[in-house]
């Protein structure tokens, strides 16, 4: 039975994201919410709290999920500052991660050293996803170097025995009660364990406990199993008891066994409190309608907010020039597949080998080669056919159908394996749907996200999570389609522009967005730039060319430290495990020579002249959008000014939180200027954001639903505006397209009747466009009597 539908007591008006860490912890962060308030925020919204891995700065390594972590300021602090945001007003929402745990090292892990200790008969054995029938009853390890085990079976080199523990190297792990009594021989110890150390490539096909994707110091917790839940929401469960927190944003539900029934746990546990799940949805799918979730936390809004501001005349030239420039055609939906295929192959292969196994446990089959093989085979073919991140039967078999279809018209002599698997990868309560289900999603991030993301550089804005790269555009009908569904269905989801875990930050989308505009003079620009420049990769080159425009100036060891993770992630030339030097030696000589070759940082610095204006216009348009749209608007940390940050770890640097108290403290601006040049100080940005949260929290009447406002006249097409109930959002889009067509002349917008005045100006507003964004690219309107 469907349960009835969560409406929270208290939602937020707006967020403020904060990376809580040992260097920036609840107790500073306490001292910023008088700042916070004053910008207009409704709820501080931050990182996992609960105990980390020694060092952590993002948290999503929990060790200890019982107690508020010390080194981020413990239980008192963050008391302290549950109290001094209730004085004010505000609420606090926490970021939780039911998923999974952190056994880096295992000594910081209780639960982790306890189940090597003991094995099966552990009292947190069933805590942990462990086949271990895969491992002959032991956990398998895979931390052992190349040097120290030539040959698997053999013995581990520099094994050694150390205050009660076995040690390899620096890692240090348990030694079962009794096991080392009669020897001293490491070796000996090391056989006697409920854990063998393997080598770390055995990761890839051999591991046998469920891993956040493929990070081997993430174990997966059984969260579906109430005891695991109880204990490992101990302390969350604290916090809504005792009001400290008002709502909680959930880390990668798809990881789950059961999210829709960990929803329904988590609404009885917070008496039904607002929370979002970081949900990636593909284009035209929705979240499950029986999740008891005010919805996702945005990033399906943000992918629409982005390629509004597109121009769809730039596709063919900029498809064209990443084709010449990659040597040959490339198809998105190929690339997908392909890379899906290869990390359901290599890095994940472990886990399509388990889903194999329960495949054969429940067909009473002894698993030979013969039998497996297809079976595996298929089971790649499958997860890399599968069109969203996972399905959640009963709902979703049509994806699955989806995909076997793709699968037999590619690869029909795997039919008769297809026949075998699919019937118990179709009933929900089959283990191998189960695990199905909770590998999909895996395979989407790691093949797309982390792979081919970083092989496709049409228009490079385009590459972010919970976005199709694909498609490249939506239009003005799009956008208000898309406004009006999400009014309608999840009004109360989270609206962003950048996360943590975005690849590049929103202003750099903002500007990179700008080359859909001037496509034909970027082609010969790059191609000016690759010329004048170190050889190397031409495809990779044009990605690194798009981040380093965009985000421009950016320091030379941040650009760096891209290119190495970019290069990398892409694995067309050098990975993670097997970097080839050379390669890599040319693409930093390559990002050495836009700081020290005078003609190729004259050519950088002429993109960036030309495409910076239009590309703030873009960036102050989206946010306003952003913030003013349906949904619960999320700022993250810093972005109140220009957010020039590429992939994390870059995303999570420290911010100025001084100079912007300093800016937040000064008069606002009578006239606003247009922000003009790369080094401008983002003050322009600040001021929208600080009037339009200001605005939301002080107004809420004012965004109860959705309608969109239209403009006539010859430079319609560059405006974006819709009615929230009161307050009316007008932006520009498309602005070099805008300059040269000679301005707004004629265009208007059928405003509602009533005298309308711009709360970002102070100016009354008439219908006619172009005086309403004389200062600004982008207008607030509140009616007067209002």
């Amino acid at each position: 039975m469907k349960p009835a539908a969560v409406v929270p007591a208290r939602v937020p008006t707006s967020t403020y994201r904060i990376q809580v860490r040992e260097s920036f912890d609840l107790d500073a962060t306490r001292s910023l919410l008088d700042y916070l308030d004053d910008l207009g925020v409704g709820w501080v919204y931050l990182s996992p709290l609960l105990e980390a891995h020694p060092g952590s700065d993002h948290g999503y390594d929990v060790v200890d999920p019982t107690r508020v972590d010390p080194a981020r300021g413990g239980a008192d602090a963050l008391a302290r500052l549950s109290a001094e945001a209730h004085r004010r007003g505000m609420g606090v929402v926490v970021d939780v991660v039911p998923n999974h745990v952190g056994v880096e090292s295992p000594a910081t892990n209780g639960w982790w050293w306890d189940l090597l200790t003991h094995g099966r008969t552990s009292r947190y054995a069933r805590f942990f996803d462990v086949d271990w029938a895969a491992g002959e009853d032991r956990v398998l390890l895979p931390v052992v170097g190349d040097d120290d085990l030539p040959d698997p079976d053999g013995p581990v080199g520099n094994l050694h025995l150390v205050d009660g523990m076995l040690g390899y190297h620096d890692h240090r792990f348990p030694i079962t009660p009794g096991s080392a009594d009669d020897t001293d021989d490491p070796q000996v110890v090391h056989g006697r364990q409920h854990y063998r150390l393997v080598s770390w490539r055995a990761a890839d096909t051999q591991q046998n406990y469920r891993r956040f994707f493929a990070v081997n110091t993430l174990a997966g917790l059984r969260v579906e199993d109430r005891d695991v839940l109880e204990a490992s929401h101990v302390e969350v469960a604290r916090w809504f008891r005792e009001r400290l927190v008002d709502g909680l944003r959930v880390d990668h539900p798809d990881g789950l066994r059961h999210p829709a029934a960990y929803l329904d746990d988590l609404a009885d546990l917070t008496d039904g409190a607002w929370v979002v799940v970081e949900k990636i949805l593909e284009p035209g799918e929705e979240l499950p309608p029986r999740w008891r979730t005010a919805g996702t936390t945005g990033y399906d809004a943000l992918a629409v907010i982005d390629r509004v501001l597109v121009d769809p005349a730039g596709e063919q030239r900029l498809t064209a020039l990443d084709d010449q420039l990659r040597g040959g055609v490339a198809a998105w939906a190929e690339l997908v597949r392909e890379n899906k295929r290869h990390v359901a192959s290599t890095i994940l292969n472990a886990e399509v080998r388990r889903i194999a196994r329960e495949v054969a446990a429940e067909l009473a089959v002894v698993p030979d080669e013969e039998w497996r093989g297809p079976v595996e085979e298929v089971l790649v073919e499958l997860l890399a056919a599968f069109p969203v991140y996972r399905s959640y039967l009963p709902d979703g078999l049509d994806h699955l159908h989806h995909a076997a279809a793709q699968v037999r018209a590619v690869r029909p002599d795997l039919a008769q394996a297809l026949y075998t698997v699919l019937p118990l990868l179709e009933d929900r309560f089959r283990a191998p749907a189960l695990r199905f289900q909770q590998t999909s999603g895996m395979v989407m991030a790691k093949g797309v996200e982390d792979r081919a993301f970083y092989r496709w550089s049409r228009l490079t804005s385009l590459n972010e999570v919970g976005a199709d790269p694909d498609r490249f555009c939506v239009d003005v009908d799009g956008f208000h389609a898309a406004m009006a569904r999400r009014q309608a269905t999840t009004p109360l989801a989270m609206t962003t522009l950048s996360t943590h875990d975005t690849k590049r930050g929103e202003d750099v989308r903002a500007r990179i967005s700008v080359l859909a505009e001037d496509a034909d003079w970027w082609a010969d620009h790059v191609a000016r730039l690759l010329d004048a420049a170190p050889d190397t990769e031409r495809g990779f080159a044009h990605l690194l060319l798009q981040a380093a425009v965009g985000a421009w100036p950016i320091e030379r060891d941040r650009l760096h430290a891209y290119a190495e993770k970019a290069m990398r992630e892409a694995g067309e030339h050098t990975t993670w495990t097997e970097p080839d030097a050379s390669y890599e030696d040319g693409v930093h000589a390559f990002v050495d020579a836009l700081y020290d070759d005078g003609p190729v940082t004259a050519l950088v610095e002429e993109a960036v002249d030309r495409l910076a204006g239009a590309g703030f216009t873009n960036a102050l348009s989206a946010k306003l959008v952003s913030i003013t749209a349906p949904g619960v608007p999320d700022v993250y940390q810093g972005s109140e000014l220009w957010e020039q940050s590429l992939v994390d770890p870059d995303n999570r640097r420290p911010v100025d939180f001084d100079l912007r108290r300093r800016l937040l403290s000064e008069p606002a601006p009578a006239a606003p200027l247009r922000p003009e040049g790369p080094l401008d100080d983002g003050r322009a940005k600040l001021h929208v954001v600080r009037t339009a949260l200001r605005l939301r929290r002080d107004r809420p009447d004012l965004f109860t639903r959705y309608e969109a406002v239209t403009a006539s006249g010859a430079a319609a097409r560059h405006v974006l505006a819709f009615d929230r109930g009161g307050a009316i959002t007008v932006a520009t889009r498309l602005p070099l397209g805008l300059e040269r067509s000679g301005g707004w002349g004629d265009t208007r917008l059928a405003l509602p009747p009533g005298t309308w005045r711009d709360v970002l100006t102070g100016r009354l507003a008439s219908a006619e466009v172009g005086p309403v964004l004389d200062q600004l690219p982008a207008a607030l309107l509140v009616r007067e009597d209002a």
